[in-house]
């Protein structure tokens, strides 16, 4: 698959109502996926294996989208199979009295992956722009030097050995309605649901046109935007979890070799008699 179709490079130009949320790739169904999904998931587990063992580089997967687009479900798909020993989520919501004292990448930091680790960040530093330019509460010279911080913070990350991933989950507008539908249907969905998920879509527009300058200011080399269609889950998954694996597959990824001679160890072992 070549995962660079799905890149949101530079562009003064608005793209998301060019892209089909829709879309599911190559396949005919969601069955001939699967069998693809847990090759993947397999090849991500080996490759996990190796970077906790280098202990060289360490993955940030930024998730971002709509409300209902499905955050919570990729990074519940796409990282089942690894071991939880290297791995790390985090949730960003509203930030506590304490988070909103320091400055607005003060809990971001605190929460990136150490050297051999992947994190996922279901929503992340780009909350403190979205939301308040959406609702009104900062202007255009305060948007713009948080902006500049992101940038910034994202290169020294890249610079110390993070590799960053972020993935803007592409959901339509009635795909999102029909989201919330089930969730109000199915009591055992019951706790998905947010009444502010209903108010929010009154700001879709307003969010939308906020996405679009995110990806034209922030999308640098050291950390790509991927968009995913996200109106078929079962190609989320498989898109997003194949951008992963082919991002660990471009790093230099090897198991650590003895850093001292190859220990006798036939003096230790007590023979039988």
């Amino acid at each position: 698959m070549n995962i660079k179709r799905y890149m949101i490079k530079d562009t003064n130009e608005k793209i998301l109502k060019k892209l089909d949320p829709g879309e599911s790739g190559d396949f005919d169904s969601k069955e001939e996926a699967a069998v693809k999904m847990q090759a993947l998931k397999d090849r991500l587990a080996e490759l996990q294996d190796i970077l906790f063992a280098q202990k060289k580089h360490s993955l940030l997967v930024i998730l971002q989208g709509m409300d209902s687009s499905g955050k919570d479900g990729t990074v519940k798909h796409i990282f089942s199979g690894i071991n939880p020993q290297g791995f790390l989520v985090t949730s960003f919501k509203k930030p506590s009295l304490e988070e909103a004292a320091h400055d607005f990448l003060w809990r971001v930091h605190m929460k990136t992956p150490p050297k051999g680790y992947i994190a996922a960040f279901n929503r992340s530093h780009y909350e403190e722009v979205l939301v308040p330019r959406v609702h009104g509460d900062i202007g255009k010279e305060e948007i713009k030097r948080r902006f500049k911080y992101i940038r910034h913070f994202e290169e020294m990350l890249a610079e110390e050995g993070t590799t960053i991933i972020k993935l803007f989950l592409h959901i339509s507008k009635e795909k999102q309605l029909e989201k919330i539908q089930e969730r109000l249907q199915d009591p055992a969905k019951h706790w998905k649901f947010d009444a502010s998920d209903l108010e929010e879509r009154k700001y879709w527009d307003d969010y939308q046109e906020a996405y679009e300058d995110i990806f034209r200011e922030t999308s640098i080399e050291e950390a790509p935007w991927y968009w995913i269609p996200a109106n078929h889950r079962w190609y989320r998954n498989y898109l997003a979890l194949a951008i992963v694996v082919k991002t660990l597959e471009s790093l230099d990824l090897q198991y650590p070799k003895l850093n001292t001679p190859t220990p006798d160890i036939s003096k230790l072992i007590t023979p039988r008699h």
